[in-house]
């Protein structure tokens, strides 16, 4: 009988040979050879014996990785998986050294060394446009796990056996970027490659390398960039990344309209962009912006650098600037002289600013919306005693973080607790020590204990749970009142913004009391 502990134990059977036992039948043998040599002729020899052995196995099978454990390989074959990848990423084909296979542990270490390489290769694409192409291997079993569409391509109903396949319409850096993450499970994304990535990304359906890209982008997103992605976002139908983008352009609408970027845009997106209700912008930035992008979109059609045909490429979007809600002076001395407009509308334009019967306009006559800005307040009470708060030049500074993307616009500051005065304020915003922005004005204060508003020229993008340090340098004779009972963390709206004490501080301002009661921010 077998106990119960043996009919729970894993077996693992296999056969042995034995010597001893082969030598005994084999000598055997010989004794019938001496007694009858014809029989000899004919006789066969003994069949081997085996004898079956049952080890005992652990119930926990181990993998590759545990079995095979890494370790560094000999100066003779020390190339690695990185090494490969940087051979593969210029496509040396370099051969592997003989039994590279046990080199590596796992199957995925194994696939990467065939990245980019000529090595067992049954197929190459002919990737980027004419006269910038890069002829790449591949594998198609590889390609086709790692995509449906490849899939499709090698193995589906309508499949083409074909040895090259050209690809004009994907810049060789990106199907390398996704060919990399096929064959190595890696994401290596670049600045200047990212949207050819996704864009090799959608069309060959690999969703998460697409979704990497995206919050690539999300976490690059900047005024500087955030129209071209905008343009780039609703192409991709990436709802998502589009909305952040929105959100950068809202909040920063003057610097996202200068930026070279803007240009760059195709019209539909150019229209999207000027009828926005909440765009954060003086109409005469807007109008400005419309005419940079005209000039390179004649640029573009090869057409000449005239007034009639900057008018001719804007079209009907021209008349989605605001142009009878800009400051007058910004009208008489920009719009007005630009050419652009013809002289009716200029002449009913003026009237629509002077007289009591204002004529039609084409032009949208009602001013934007704009961003309405949430202030933090930090302090539950001010006060104000008769030796304190006094600016002599010294610097104002607490530290803050956030739990959401949004943009400082300014500080609240407290004014004078003697009555009017105006204060000199020199306002800036850094992040571990580099200035993101500043500005010097002068405010004037009423003599109560209200905050009073100063501005950045332009709001301040401030990434989530990172700390940023606001200072303030205040010139001014009077006293001022100054907070109490500081809070650690505010609940403003959606955002949560947490405060601490700043070495900068050298007037006394910490979480507790002191100056800077308000973030000004859009959110």
């Amino acid at each position: 009988m077998v106990d119960d502990k043996e009919k729970n134990m894993k077996c693992l059977t296999f056969f042995l040979m034995l010597p001893e036992t082969v030598k005994n039948r084999s000598k055997k043998s010989s004794k019938k050879t001496n007694t009858s040599s014809s029989s000899s002729n004919s006789s066969k020899l003994p069949p081997v014996c085996y004898e079956i052995i049952t080890l005992k196995t652990k119930k926990k099978k181990k993998m590759a990785a545990d079995i095979f454990p890494r370790k560094k390989p000999a100066n003779s074959s020390s190339t690695t998986v990185q090494q490969y990848h940087q051979q593969n990423l210029s496509n040396n084909n370099l051969i592997p050294a003989p039994n590279w296979q046990g080199l590596y542990p796992t199957i995925r270490e194994r696939n990467a060394v065939m990245f980019n390489n000529d090595l067992m290769a049954d197929v190459h694409f002919v990737v980027g446009p004419p006269g910038g192409t890069q002829r790449l291997p591949g594998h198609k079993y590889v390609l086709a796990v790692g995509s449906s569409v490849f899939h499709a391509m090698f193995y589906g109903e309508l499949a083409e056996d074909k040895d090259e396949i050209r690809i004009p319409d994907v810049e060789p850096a990106a199907f390398l970027a996704m060919l990399k993450y096929i064959y190595c499970d890696e994401i290596d994304l670049a600045a200047d490659t990212v949207l050819a990535t996704l864009y090799a990304a959608k069309k060959y359906i690999v969703p998460h390398l697409a979704r990497a890209c995206v919050n690539f982008l999300e976490t690059s997103l900047s005024a500087k960039n955030a129209c071209v992605l905008l343009s780039q976002s609703c192409l991709f139908e990436e709802p998502d990344l589009t909305q952040r983008c929105w959100e950068v352009i809202d909040a920063q609408a003057e610097l996202a309209l200068k930026s070279e970027g803007f240009c760059d845009i195709d019209f539909q997106t150019l229209e999207s962009i000027l009828r926005r209700e909440t765009l954060n912008a003086k109409e005469i930035v807007v109008f400005e912006a419309a005419l940079n992008w005209a000039e390179v979109e004649c640029q573009r059609q090869d057409l000449a650098l005239s007034i009639e045909n900057k008018r001719k490429v804007l079209g009907k979007a021209l008349y989605l600037i605001r142009i009878p809600t800009m400051a007058l002076d910004d009208f008489a001395n920009g719009a007005a002289q630009s050419g652009v407009l013809t002289l009716n509308e200029t002449n009913d334009i003026f009237l629509w600013y002077t007289a009591a019967k204002k004529p039609e306009l084409q032009f949208v006559s009602k001013a934007r919306k704009g961003l309405v800005p949430q202030r933090c307040h930090r302090f539950q009470s001010c006060a104000y005693r008769s030796n304190q708060w006094r600016y002599r030049g010294r610097c104002d500074s607490i530290q803050f973080a956030v739990d959401k993307r949004v943009f400082i616009a300014g500080f609240g500051l407290y004014g004078s607790s003697c009555g009017s005065a105006e204060y000199s304020a020199k306002i800036e915003l850094k992040r571990q020590g580099v200035v993101l922005g500043q500005n010097l004005s002068k405010y004037f204060s009423d003599g109560s204990s209200n905050t009073f508003p100063v501005w950045f020229e332009y709001p301040v993008q401030i990434e989530p749970d990172t700390f940023y340090t606001a200072s303030v340098i205040l010139d001014g004779n009077e006293l001022s009142y100054f907070g109490q009972e500081g809070m650690t963390e505010v609940q403003c709206g959606k955002v949560t913004v947490q405060f601490q004490c700043s070495s900068d501080s050298t007037n006394g301002t910490g979480v507790q009391g002191g100056q800077i009661p308000e973030l000004i921010f859009y959110a």
